[in-house]
């Protein structure tokens, strides 16, 4: 069969660890940080944008490009089922690309929210290298390597700091985004150059009506969630915008239930799928407001006397930077154990692991190398739940539905990450100390920080009920290939 636009060829999967296949990793790596580059980046020049724009709408700059993500990610999903996971891929990175180039110059907030919308194409990166690896190659080896994609770009979360704030120093705010569309080509030309396309197309046709409704349901409640703190959560706006979240919703779910070929077929979502999203839901929302939390207490410098507080110069560099580390090792490992023993196994130790680190920061907010060893340990709970979730839910897809899972479980991480940071928050600013700042910002009492940690470890709790669940039915671990066997010749009865 020849290789077209269309349909390619088929060609076989890689079955073992090869220079070609580290290539892979590292270029499906570079896509991933993509997504990161996009959405953090330009967090790092915020005051430079609000002086620039003459704005205070931080939380918009700050939640822009997630919340287009969000709108992109079932459109792009479902897309990637039909035409292809690589051509979607590189179509991401040349939008986040564009996007990038459009903040780069734009004169006004609003042009520059169009490159932001643009740019959150980038977050559909992650789960289009995750279906991208799963039909490349074996499933043993596939997991291995959705581990180390998922992950490894968290290494970028130490080293980007460093290497970024000398250049924003020298060429301005402006150099951020010059860096992010320099990244998205690049990336966009190795995925064309070493990337194969993925052997494994769906056909009909993609329900742009009800991605559209999907997306923008989630985006719009996504944020209100993100943006009520401070723009009001019963004002009109927030009101009209969290009304018309739901009504889209509403709307998609109705419209899915009854066309032939739904955006996401809510018929086809069986016991073993909706455990796994219910455990990712609630892992993720534990393991991001803890990431949170840690941020909050470095700042707090024990001196104020709140029964609380981590701040100490370089220390607290290195309380930071314990989370990347051990999201790396985590997704890593996780991905090797899926390969031996199925993804369910991993999800649920992440889970457990992830637990006992979050009860443990009840005194790891006081006490420096606790909390260092808390954070790593989260940080490997995080990796290990987010490869583990999508090696899990992929294996449950038949392989033309294998996109649209991954996105799934992407808007899903997501929706638990800003649900359950935004209840940790409201956590902590119902218990400020009146008065009392750590930098510009206002501090909770020693009860807030604690109860919010109980907050956390309940929900790792809870997300342990279906990740049981979900090990104890555990399929049989995935093994390679029977080599094909040769035709026996028959003897002639002649």
């Amino acid at each position: 069969m020849k290789d077209t636009p269309e349909r390619p060829a088929p060609r076989p999967q890689e079955h073992r660890w090869s220079k070609r296949l580290v290539l892979w990793a590292a270029v499906l790596t570079l896509a991933n940080v993509l997504a990161d580059v996009a959405i953090g980046s330009p967090m790092m020049v915020l005051p430079q944008l609000l002086e620039h724009f003459h704005t205070d709408q931080a939380a918009w700059l700050n939640a822009s490009a997630m919340l287009a993500g969000a709108l992109w990610s079932p459109l792009l999903a479902k897309s990637s089922d039909i035409f292809g996971k690589r051509r979607m891929l590189i179509g991401t990175l040349l939008l986040a690309c564009t996007g990038a180039l459009v903040c780069l110059v734009a004169p006004s907030i609003w042009i520059f929210l169009v490159g932001r919308f643009l740019q959150g194409a980038a977050f559909a990166a992650i789960f289009l290298t995750v279906a991208l690896a799963r039909q490349i190659c074996t499933p043993r080896v596939a997991m291995a390597l959705i581990g180390l994609v998922t992950s490894g770009s968290s290494l970028v979360g130490i080293i980007e700091p460093f290497l970024m704030q000398p250049v924003i120093d020298a060429f301005g705010y402006r150099s951020v985004f010059l860096m992010a569309a320099l990244l998205a080509a690049a990336a966009a030309l190795c995925v064309r150059a070493f990337i194969p396309e993925s052997p494994v197309r769906g056909t009909g046709r993609i329900d742009v009506t009800g991605a559209l409704l999907l997306g923008g349901g989630l985006c719009a409640v996504l944020a209100y969630t993100s943006l009520g703190r401070d723009l009001g959560w019963l004002s009109g706006g927030m009101i009209t915008l969290l009304t018309a979240g739901a009504a889209a919703l509403a709307g998609w779910a109705f419209l899915a239930l009854r066309v032939e070929e739904p955006i996401i077929d809510l018929r086809a979502l069986g016991r073993p799928i909706l455990l796994t999203l219910l455990a990712l839901v609630l892992a993720a929302g534990s393991f991001r407001s803890m990431l949170q939390l840690t941020s909050i207490v470095a700042q707090v410098p024990p001196e104020l006397g709140l029964g609380y507080g981590l701040g100490d110069g370089e220390a607290v560099a290195v309380l930071l930077a314990a989370p990347n580390l051990g999201i790396v090792i985590g997704g890593t490992c996780a991905g090797w154990i899926a390969g031996r023993f199925g993804p369910a196994l991993p999800l649920f130790v992440g889970i457990a692991v992830g637990a006992v680190a979050t009860f443990a920061m009840v005194a790891g907010v006081s006490v420096l190398p606790l909390a260092i060893a808390c954070g790593a340990l989260v940080g490997m709970a995080a990796g290990a739940i987010g490869a583990s979730g999508y090696n899990l839910a992929t294996s449950l897809e038949a392989p033309e539905r294998q996109g649209t899972t991954a996105g799934l479980v992407s808007v899903v991480l997501a929706l638990g990450s800003v649900v359950f940071s935004f209840a940790g928050g409201e956590v902590l600013k119902a218990t400020l100390v009146p008065g009392t700042f750590a930098g510009d910002a206002p501090v909770s009492t020693a009860t807030g920080v604690h109860l919010y940690v109980v907050m956390a470890g309940a929900l790792f709790l809870l997300a342990a009920v279906p990740a049981i669940m979900l090990a104890r039915n555990r399929p049989a671990a995935p093994v390679p290939p029977e080599a094909p066997r040769l035709p026996v010749p028959q003897a002639s009865g002649r």
